[in-house]
């Protein structure tokens, strides 16, 4: 096992195009580490960087203790799993997970023996004499891991994974994924697109946007602390909300917006230094879905939190949990993290806009039993709101920030 550092690596192509830009990051031995963020921001090109299948344009990856910038794939100890399984479809699955040993003249006892552990291990000791087309795609991609586990390398890197698998069996191999990482505590590198399986698999995460670094913290972090608008508009889902907003204080701190107005505890200008400065001054509001709750289903655990009374326009309702979206009367804001992030994620806006307002989200109990055109009081959490200056983008009062 080994730990892997990027320092100012850069990844330049023909004609100036900067895929990765002065990218400084240290994997620790034996993390999981998810590089994410929207298609072209980067992340499989600095995958396949520290994997030697493309050449670094500047800086140092460095494997251990040793810098690895010129050494060929073979010499640098790792594993790297694909999206598209790259199995051999005329070799069965034993043979499968036994070729890159074979290739590398291990004797037949240790062979077999790193095959039944890998076997074992992922639950495909009753297909070793299948051929993958005679698999699920869950197995073929259980056999593409195993490929890497008989291995035994200081790293694996896995390059989207599970992005060929629908949605049920992603959730089983996530899991899958995080009991073989407690088990081998082998260093990882993976990237994805999904938010969500970046927030369940990374023991820390790293947000790239057009090649430059936003942010690499705990998946809990990057939820409740993001460094900027677009690490809060790409986090999370449903995204979290935002709007133009001014800070007052008269009878009391709050913010002011579409003729709504929330307090601000005073406990936000010790959490968040500088905040003061901008009272009187216009800031981007940001709250999360899940800072909303139904009034008449809030219970005693939502006392003190602001009452925002709106119209349902449409209800998703997800079993445990309802999605409310509702609109307030203000226009969305154009900032480009706001706009970059919302491109980057997957959600659709369910209904076109109409005018000057913006579309927000409320995640409310199933208990609530909310209706497409009821009007209903919510509740939220003032407690967490998110500020952001309207020309940087960058978070008030983060530490990184100041």
């Amino acid at each position: 096992m080994a730990s892997i550092v990027l320092t100012n690596v850069d990844k330049i192509y023909a004609g100036g195009v900067k895929a990765v830009d002065g990218l400084n990051l240290e994997i620790k031995d034996g993390e999981f580490m998810v590089l994410v963020g929207p298609s072209g921001c980067g992340k499989s090109t600095a995958l396949r960087m520290i994997a030697g299948l493309e050449d670094i344009s500047g800086g140092e990856i460095a494997i251990g203790d040793k810098v690895v910038n010129h050494l060929p794939p073979k010499d640098r100890d790792i594993a790297m799993v694909f999206q598209n399984y790259a199995l051999y479809p005329h070799m069965t699955v034993e043979e499968n997970l036994a070729f890159g040993l074979k290739l590398r003249k291990m004797p037949k006892p240790e062979i077999q023996k790193r095959v039944n552990e890998a076997a074992k291990m992922l639950g495909l000791e009753t297909y070793l004499k299948r051929k993958p087309a005679a698999l699920s795609g869950g197995q073929r991609q259980r056999v593409a891991m195993g490929r890497a586990i008989v291995r035994e390398p200081q790293a694996f890197l896995m390059d989207e994974p599970l992005s060929n698998l629908d949605a049920k069996l992603r959730v089983s191999m996530r899991a899958s994924l995080n009991q073989m990482h407690e088990r081998l505590g082998v260093t990882t590198v993976y990237v994805t697109h999904d938010q969500v399986e970046a927030m369940t698999l990374g023991d820390r995460v790293c947000v790239l946007r057009d090649g430059i670094l936003q942010q690499v913290d705990t998946p809990q972090n990057l939820f409740d602390k993001p460094v900027n608008l677009f690490v809060a508009g790409f986090m999370g889902s449903p995204a979290m909300n935002f709007v133009t907003a001014e800070l007052v204080r008269d009878d009391g701190a709050a913010v002011v917006f579409a003729g709504i107005r929330l307090p601000i505890p005073d406990s936000t200008f010790t959490d968040k230094p500088g905040l003061d400065q901008y009272i009187g001054k216009k800031i981007i509001l940001g709250i999360r879905p899940s800072d909303f709750e139904d009034a008449g289903s809030a219970g005693s655990h939502a006392n003190g939190w602001a009452t925002l009374p709106v119209k349902a326009e449409v209800t998703e309702e997800l079993g445990s949990e309802i999605n409310v979206l509702f609109l307030i009367d203000a226009p969305p804001v154009e900032h480009k993290d706001t706009v970059a992030a919302a491109d980057a994620g997957e959600d659709e806006e369910a209904l076109p806009l109409t005018g000057d307002k913006s579309l927000w989200t409320a995640r409310v109990n199933a208990r609530s039993h909310v209706r497409p055109g009821q009007h209903i009081d919510l509740v939220v959490d003032t407690h967490n709101m998110h500020f952001f200056d309207v020309t940087s983008g960058l978070a008030i009062g983060h530490e990184a920030n100041r």
